[in-house]
């Protein structure tokens, strides 16, 4: 039975850095998709990163390159998402989500079968 579990999440200040953490179990990252996704309230589920666990491939939203960097620990069986120059417009509920098989790094909510309960982050102006 596939297990994400999310951590990290937080409040902090506008500018501020966060580090969320996705554990899994009963998952292989080498041939799957790991995706970090976000939804704030009243807002559609966005994708934010995506990595490949096989390569390292990895997509960013535009919203969020150059500052969030998606990352994974094989050994660990974790799924990190560093976030800096947090903004108000970062506030959401953070998901980590996965997927076996990896085409191609989708944003797409519907094809990850697997997500965590979610964590939130709270940036304050």
């Amino acid at each position: 039975q596939v297990q994400l579990v999310e951590s990290g999440g937080g409040s902090v200040q506008s500018g501020g850095s966060l580090r969320l953490s996705c554990s899994s179990s009963g998952f292989t990252y080498s041939d799957s998709c790991m995706a970090w996704f976000r939804q704030a309230p009243g807002k559609e589920r966005e994708g934010v990163a995506v990595i490949f666990g096989g390569g390292g491939q990895q997509y960013y939203a535009d919203s969020v390159k150059g500052r969030f960097t998606i990352s994974l620990d094989d050994a660990k069986n974790t799924l990190s998402l560093q976030m800096n120059s947090l903004t108000p417009e970062d506030t959401a509920m953070y998901y980590c989500a996965a997927r076996r098989g990896c085409g191609y790094l989708s944003v797409i909510a519907d094809e990850y079968p697997y997500w965590g309960q979610g964590t939130q982050v709270t940036v304050s102006s």
